[in-house]
Formats: C-alpha cells, structure tokens, sequence
C-alpha cells in the first residue's frame, strides 16, 4: 500500500466520484481507478462499489477509510516533523505534558535554550491521560507528573520543579472572586463541582468538603467539563495551580487547606545528554525565580 494509494482512496470516500476524484488528485481516471483496484486486491476486500452512478462505500470499507484518514494525518504529521527536524536540529529532546498550562514557562524555556543550544529540537506533547505510560514506554525523554505517581518507579529520575496550591475556580462576578483566600464555611450552600480525574490530595479535600453536608455536589467527567459547567453558572469548583491558563476567564482564588501538590520532571536514568541536563536547568532556573508567581 503506497501513500499515493491512501491519497487516492481517502479523497474517493470524500467525493464518491471517480472522475472528480481523479481530477482533484491531478491522474488521469483509468490511472485513479487502477490504482484503487491495486489496493483492493492487496487488502483482500472491496472499499467501493462501482455503478453508473460513481460510487459508494462497503461497510468494510467505510471502517478502512475510517481507519486509513486517521492513519494518513498521523504519517502527515511524521512526515512534517522529520523535515522541520533534518532541515535544522541535529537532537530532539520530547517532553509529554497533560495540558499546556501546566508548565506555564515551558515557552520561554524553550526560547532561551534555543539561544545556548541552537541543534537541539524541545518537542512539546500534549496527552491527558497515560502521559507516564508512554514516557515509561520510552516515547519521551521528559514527562511531567507529581511526585505521587513516581513513587517506587524504576529507572528515573526525578526533579523536583514546584509546589502547586489548590484554588477555587469561580465566574468573575461571583461574591467569591472578590475574596483574597477562600475558607470552608465560604462554600457551604454551594454546589461544587468534583471528580474530573482529580488527583488524589484534590479528592481528599473534596471529600472533607461534601462530608461537611453542608455543600451541594456535582460529579464532572474531566477538567475542561468542569471549566463549562462553571462558565454556564452550574457551580464553582477547586483545581490544582498548575492547571490555570492565566487567560483571566476565570476568578483563581487560593483555597485555605494544607493540600498541595509536587510537582517534578522525570527524565530517564541512563539519559545523560549534556542538552538535557541544559534544558532541566534552564527550567527549574525559571520556576525557582517565579517566588511570587501563583502557582
């Protein structure tokens, strides 16, 4: 299967038209339509039905395409990282995050190592969930976790970036933005949102608050639900520092507990790259700086 045959089949299911699918991928339509035969006798199964009318998709082949657009970004995207890397970086140093927020001066970073190791590439990915599996699976170099998860986990090392409070996230024109540090008793007769994947010093804090029966609850399936439910006037609800964006969309307000959160970079043992140790530096430079940055 070549790509140029991927290229061919993906934009037939688009247009169900031999013809002008031929003519949008610049063949002739007897080169376009053998081309799809090649493909379908390779993989052992019909993706189109032909008729006078143009075509139409086969259950079978309907989940290939399914499978084979998903397929094709994913080689889209390798394809365009390999250029941008073999066109100006002679090393790639990759580092996994949950969302961008949570290292905000991951950028600037990334500017100044750019400055002092101009050959090496930092790579940012962004994956919610399973962000230490893959970094375990040696799919990145660097993953940024809490000190929680990396207890009794071969093979790493561990550096201690940040301690993050928790905070109470409200609208603006809520009575609770205007406060400087929310306690227990500024909750009682209000519904909070909880759950959303919260780690475990965050549901800890919930519990004691819903114990209290004096607070309303309301269970949210991840942390961007949880931001829309408070944007639409549903409730108000507690979050780690790290996850702030700094957009100002949201009141942050430090929520009075002895509840934080530590959070470190991993990096593998037996990586010793000097550019890795430089980045590590630069970072931890950065958030050693930041005393009065709410985090």
């Amino acid at each position: 299967m070549t790509t140029k045959q991927i290229d061919y089949c993906i934009e037939l299911a688009r247009t169900l038209n031999f013809s002008r699918a031929a003519d949008n991928m610049f063949v002739s339509q007897p080169t376009f339509s053998y081309q799809i035969k090649l493909l379908e006798e390779e993989i052992g199964f019909i993706i189109f039905e032909r008729s006078g009318k143009g075509a139409s998709l086969t259950p079978a082949g309907a989940q290939f395409v399914s499978f084979l657009t998903g397929m094709r970004q994913d080689l889209k995207r390798a394809i365009e990282q390999g250029q941008n890397f073999s066109a100006k970086y002679q090393d790639s140093i990759s580092i996994c995050l949950m969302v961008r927020q949570a290292l905000v001066f991951l950028p600037e970073a990334i500017r100044l190592f750019a400055e002092i190791v101009p050959d090496v590439q930092i790579a940012p990915l962004f994956q919610y969930q399973n962000s230490m599996e893959s970094f375990l699976q040696n799919e990145v170099d660097i993953v940024f976790a809490l000190k929680e998860q990396t207890r009794q986990v071969p093979g790493i090392q561990v550096h201690d970036l940040f301690e993050s409070r928790i905070y109470l996230i409200a609208e603006k024109d809520d009575p609770l933005a205007g406060k400087n540090l929310i306690r227990e008793e500024d909750l009682y007769g209000r519904t909070l949102m909880v759950g959303g994947g919260s780690p475990g010093a965050l549901r800890a804090v919930q519990h004691r608050l819903i114990s209290s029966g004096k607070i309303d609850y309301f269970n949210s399936v991840d942390h961007d639900t949880t931001l829309t439910n408070v944007a639409a006037g549903r409730g108000v609800c507690l979050a780690p520092g790290f996850l702030n964006d700094h957009s100002d969309q949201f009141a942050w307000i430090p929520f009075d507990c002895k509840e934080s959160f530590s959070c470190v970079l991993c990096t593998h043992k037996d990586d010793r790259r000097e550019s890795l140790k430089s980045f590590l530096s630069i970072l931890k430079g950065l958030y050693a700086e930041a005393v009065a940055f709410p985090l």
